[in-house]
């Protein structure tokens, strides 16, 4: 069994704490109030692999729900720790997130050498707003990573779904260092 931890960043506002109560099954008693994250919440599960049912499928998945306040920076380095990727929480409709997008690119994936395949791009969509699937405006350089669209009063399995096929990628990335890690001990 492999264990991931994931980090879900992006701008203030954009649904990161939605989405993680949702892809964790958390059940919360949540108002229609906006609460801001204080630094970090970590929730843990288990997400089984699609197409398979033996236990060596099963991820256990640490997520990260880190606040999208700059007042937070200094602690940054610390989440980024032995992370295995990070997802980029943002609202395609509110034009400082899309600039924004760069930074946190910047701040947690560059610094931290990840591979593309490690990162992901959510496009969260607010109940309500007009859902457009076509790739955001972003710099030419983001665009080269995946994106998914997200809209949890939509199309809430398709969500799941998109983060399970993520997930599929980290658990891969996962494997094959162990394995390199395993032929550099034996040759």
């Amino acid at each position: 069994m492999f264990k991931a931890k994931l980090l879900l960043i992006g701008p203030s506002e954009s649904g990161k704490t939605v989405l993680a109560n949702f892809l964790s099954d958390t059940v919360e008693t949540v108002g229609g109030e906006y609460c801001p994250t204080q630094g970090v919440r970590i929730l843990e599960f288990e997400s089984q692999n699609e197409g398979s049912g033996d236990k060596s499928s099963t991820c256990e998945v640490e997520l990260w729900d880190c606040a999208g306040d700059f007042k937070f920076e200094s602690c940054w380095p610390a989440l980024m720790k032995d992370s295995n990727g990070v997802v980029i929480v943002f609202n395609p409709d509110t034009p400082r997130h899309l600039t924004e997008v760069e930074t946190w690119y910047s701040m947690f994936i560059s610094s931290q050498g990840l591979q593309d395949s490690q990162c992901l791009l959510m496009a969260h969509h607010k109940p309500g707003s007009g859902v457009d699937n076509g790739r955001p405006n972003l710099a030419s350089h983001l665009n080269r990573l995946p994106l998914s669209h997200s809209n949890l009063e939509e199309d809430p399995e398709g969500v799941r779904q998109g983060f399970r096929r993520y997930l599929e990628n980290i658990v891969q990335t996962l494997s094959e260092s162990r394995e390199r890690e395993e032929m550099s001990i034996i040759t």
